[in-house]
């Protein structure tokens, strides 16, 4: 596609390239549309799918019973009807360090008047691993499917990594009557976001279920003929295996901008508006790490909400207006028949304590606190109470919190 750059418009009829078809690229593509933007609009992805939710793949997604239409962010008819041209099946592979031209795998090229990194991350896996079969990882749709096939057989599943990835995949398969092993290398999942209390009712929540849970070791080794067969821990134990899911984080998908002059550190560096270094380029999403005031610092969020409302924002930055201030940052995990919620920050918190419920059982609300000032709140099984501590966040009133509580 030739660069369309030259041609003399106003802002509203700028063409924007956006790389990374998922919650923000599309919020960004949306937002455009809403604000009056009459120019061109170019979703590009490398997943060949139509744009879709990704929540659901190690949830939902998993049953038997899973229907993909479900998780579309948009029906296709939306993209016509809105003129959002999509380009899909076609992974980024350069920007252009002078102009905003981004080149596709294929060779082909795409320019405009400015481009937005939306790219997103990519699951991590075990150095040295080879190639067996049965081992997976949940990051796109081809993903969760393999996965679900392989559930579907009651096997023997070894989950690397406690993380939300890794519990809500253990939810899913023991209810499929998979037999199920978390191995997570830390003393126990979460513990180091949510706290030690925290972190031993949520392993507890593991037991009750009957998913067995192996903590402190790591994986020495995958060992198989063409198929996993057994996973060896550093301290030796052997576990027999019929598949493998690797839930060990993620990492920003941020290889294709090499030589691009954007500048990269854990992330595509913004502004608190998706602004980056060089001009007519932003980013926004998992791959974005942001500059937030408050925290006083750049931070990449890998939330569903925030990726949307960063869409939203880079679209008015684009079009010469004020973005808001990003909101308190959200998200859920679905286990064991219970949602999960978080709001704001757990990072260095220096005191906690539970302000609604008990950790013994499967409703709590729990409050985290730096220097006097409450910057997060978890809660389980407790959607009301915790979005009455959303305007807790950031505030020290005691009287407040009582206020919100009761």
């Amino acid at each position: 596609m030739p660069d369309r750059r030259d041609r003399d418009r106003g802002v509203s009829a700028m063409d924007v390239v956006i790389v990374g078809a998922s919650v923000a690229g599309v919020a960004t593509a949306d937002a455009l549309r809403k604000a009056g933007h009459d120019g061109g609009i170019t979703l590009v992805d490398a997943d060949r799918h139509l744009p879709y939710d990704k929540p659901p793949l190690s949830k939902g997604a998993l049953k038997p019973d899973w229907d993909a239409r479900k998780s579309l962010l948009r029906p296709e008819q939306h993209y016509r009807d809105q003129g959002i041209e999509l380009v899909l099946g076609q992974p980024a592979r350069a920007l252009d360090p002078a102009r905003p031209m981004v080149t596709l795998d294929s060779g082909g090229e795409i320019g405009g008047d400015a481009v937005v990194i939306a790219t997103g991350v990519r699951a991590r896996r075990l150095p040295g691993m080879p190639p067996l079969r049965g081992v997976h990882t949940i990051r796109n749709l081809d993903d969760s499917v393999a996965l679900r096939r392989e559930l579907s057989g009651a096997p023997k599943l070894v989950i690397v990594g406690g993380g939300f990835i890794g519990a809500e995949v253990a939810s899913v398969a023991v209810s499929l009557g998979a037999d199920v092993t978390i191995v997570e290398a830390r003393e126990r999942p979460f513990q180091h976001l949510f706290g030690a209390d925290v972190a031993l009712s949520l392993a507890r929540r593991h037991d009750k279920h009957g998913v067995r849970l192996l903590c402190g070791q790591g994986v020495a080794r995958l060992s198989g003929e063409a198929k996993v067969e057994q996973v060896v821990l550093t301290d030796g134990t052997v576990l027999d295996a019929d598949v493998v899911l690797l839930g060990l984080g993620a990492e920003p998908v941020v290889d294709w901008l090499a030589g691009s002059g954007v500048r990269v550190e854990n992330g595509v560096v913004c502004d608190d508006s998706g602004r980056t270094n060089r001009r007519n380029v932003y980013a926004a999403g998992d791959v974005a790490a942001w500059w937030y005031p408050t925290a006083r610092r750049h931070m990449r969020v890998e939330h569903w909400t925030t990726a949307k409302e960063q869409g939203t924002a880079v679209a008015r930055a684009i079009l010469g207006s004020s973005a808001p201030a990003p909101s308190v940052p959200y998200f859920w995990s679905d286990q064991y028949g219970s949602r999960l919620q978080f709001l704001g920050t757990s990072e260095g918190y220096d005191s906690s304590r539970v302000s609604h419920g008990s950790l013994g059982t499967d409703e709590y609300v729990v409050l985290y606190r730096k220097a006097g000032t409450v910057i997060g709140a978890l809660g389980l099984g407790a959607t009301r109470e915790l979005m009455r501590c959303r305007a807790l966040i950031g505030h020290a009133d005691q009287g407040t919190e009582r206020a919100i509580a009761s």
